[in-house]
């Protein structure tokens, strides 16, 4: 009876019998859920997953926030969405993660991957080791973005966890999550999240989407002291998702107490996830692919609206988010990123860890990009040179005098694995 009401207030999407779920980010408790244990593709909310990993390696010491990556030519060569950075390009490990909680851009998932274990293989075992170790039980990892592999699945419930681990984990961490702009020398990019400065509270956390997954989320909002997650996968369109988040929010923050555990939750009689290309990018639903940039949900009443530097003015009060509003945006102050190293830092860059020469692929890239300069020299896209840290004096008289030095520790760095097959992720 529950399951059936709850299908009604949520309307059409909820009738496709999508996975949903709401938690308590505190007790681990779930107060609503359909299918949420059902297999599902998550895509790019499996960034969750690699920010996991990335800062359980800063807090075992295996590097620090500011320790700069190399962007390799296999992560180059990732499909959209993808920040577009040349091979050689080096992005701090903090500016990374901002990049992939707003962006989400494939290229700087494979760039982390390769900085922390020297390969997406090597990267994705640890995923899944962490999987374990947190109770994860739908869930298989193959790589660090969410494009699309049939063996990559989770569940709602599994995301649930990992978003309840980031938040108990890693608390100092907890503002990637609610950034609702950057800020790359010219350009500002807003994030994915429609809930971020138009429900009340809300504070992260991350999307997804690819033409088999649908529209994914998995959020989080603050109110009265309470935190609750919400997740919600396989929805229609980026505007039904997040319109069902809210309202899955509304019903969440009316209850209080009870529920089941989340590790408590009952298998799913399914065992593979299903493929949701056909309905969700399918010719009748082209506009809502095409729109998937624009999030946008009915503000409520109450708390502050969340999401850092942004909030939606002249708000009416309402109860709760039953229904939508005309579209319109939330100004954020963007927060600042940068591509290079951060100045003072003296430490090593991390890369893809490779044996044997650099590929003949790399050196016709690195040639045709610049005849005279070596792999590891590239400079960001001319759009985006604005960004780049300046370097000394110092740094510009010795990178002139190693160039060979250079070249030889690019052939080491730069991954040589040029296959790439899937399809859009964000």
């Amino acid at each position: 009876m529950a399951v059936a009401t709850l299908a009604l207030v949520l309307g059409a999407s909820a009738s496709r019998a999508t996975p949903y779920l709401v938690a308590d980010a505190d007790s681990g408790q779930t107060l609503v859920e359909n299918e949420a244990t059902r297999p599902w593709y998550p895509a790019s909310v499996t960034k969750l997953m690699t920010t996991y990993v990335a800062l359980s390696a800063v807090r075992d010491g295996r590097l620090t926030m500011d320790t700069p990556l190399v962007m390799s030519v296999r992560a180059s060569r990732a499909a959209p969405s993808k920040m577009g950075f040349r091979p050689g390009t080096e992005v701090t490990l903090d500016n990374a993660l901002k990049m992939l909680m707003v962006k989400s851009p494939n290229d700087v998932a494979i760039m982390v991957a390769e900085g922390i274990s020297g390969s997406v293989e090597n990267f994705a075992d640890e995923m899944n080791a962490t999987a374990s170790r947190l109770g994860l039980k739908e869930s298989h990892f193959v790589n660090p973005n969410g494009l699309q592999d049939p063996r990559h699945v989770s569940s709602a419930r599994d995301m649930a966890l990992v978003a309840r681990a980031l938040l108990h984990d890693f608390p100092e961490h907890a503002d990637l999550f609610d950034i609702g702009a950057i800020q790359l020398g010219p350009q500002i990019i807003r994030n994915h999240n429609g809930l971020l400065g138009r429900y009340p509270g809300a504070n992260g956390m991350k999307t997804g989407f690819t033409c088999s997954s649908g529209f994914n989320v998995v959020a989080s909002a603050t109110q009265g002291g309470r935190r609750l997650i919400v997740v919600v996968f396989g929805a229609p369109s980026a505007r039904q998702r997040t319109n069902e988040a809210g309202r899955l929010f509304d019903r969440g923050f009316a209850q209080w107490g009870g529920g089941t555990p989340l590790e408590a939750l009952q298998a799913s009689a399914y065992s593979e996830a299903p493929d949701m290309h056909g309905e969700i990018c399918s010719r009748r639903n082209r506009a809502a692919v095409a729109a998937l940039d624009e999030d946008f949900v009915a503000p409520a009443a109450g708390p502050p609206a969340g999401g850092r530097g942004g909030g939606a003015a002249g708000v009416a009060a309402t109860a709760s988010i039953s229904a939508p509003i005309a579209d319109g945006r939330v100004h954020f102050d963007p927060i600042t990123v940068f591509v290079g190293r951060k100045e003072g830092w003296v430490g090593p860059a991390l890369a893809a860890r490779v044996t044997g020469t650099i590929s003949s692929e790399v050196n016709a890239y690195a040639a045709e990009k610049s005849p005279e300069a070596a792999p590891g020299d590239l400079a960001a896209p001319v759009a985006l040179q604005g960004a780049v840290k300046p370097q000394t004096a110092a740094t510009t008289e010795s990178r002139k005098g190693s160039r060979v030095a250079k070249a030889t520790k690019a052939k080491k760095h730069l991954g040589k694995d040029l296959n790439s097959t899937a399809k859009s992720a964000q």
